[in-house]
């Protein structure tokens, strides 16, 4: 790992590996939240759980910008709109694979139902942003499960 800045791969592994990322939307000040994430297809994709009027997706939806905070580092990003049935199946199937532990197994349901699945949304990360920046620091992995 380059100690200029986080590749591609070493984000893709924080992100995939990591219980969840933290996200600020749009580019008013506001503090970070937890959020649950997955890797389909070398992409980060995210859903929204709750779709309350103030919500990070709400603002997505009027400001697609943002800040991801993986370990130390924080990568601006951009958001898309997921498109595509085949797509939106391969993510829930990532979703359903990385949080299947009982106490996550029931939310990871609910973000595959219609409602949420409708808010999936791909954060495209600015990885070069970090590396101007300074040393990198992965996030501690997601503990192994039994």
């Amino acid at each position: 790992m380059s100690t200029s800045g986080p590749s591609r791969s070493d984000v893709l592994a924080a992100v995939r590996d990591g219980w969840s990322i933290a996200i600020r939307a749009g580019s008013k000040p506001h503090r970070f939240i937890r959020i649950w994430a997955v890797v389909v297809e070398g992409r980060v994709f995210v859903r929204s759980w709750s779709l309350e009027p103030r919500s990070w997706y709400r603002t997505l939806l009027v400001e697609p910008t943002g800040v991801v905070r993986l370990g130390r580092k924080e990568l601006p990003f951009r958001a898309a709109r997921a498109r595509g049935e085949a797509l939106k199946t391969a993510v829930d199937r990532a979703y359903l694979r990385k949080y299947a532990r009982p106490s996550e197994a029931h939310y990871a349901r609910d973000l595959c139902e219609r409602r949420s699945r409708a808010t999936t949304t791909e954060l495209i990360l600015d990885v070069g942003s970090a590396a101007r920046k300074g040393p990198y620091r992965a996030p501690r992995a997601r503990a192994a499960r039994a």
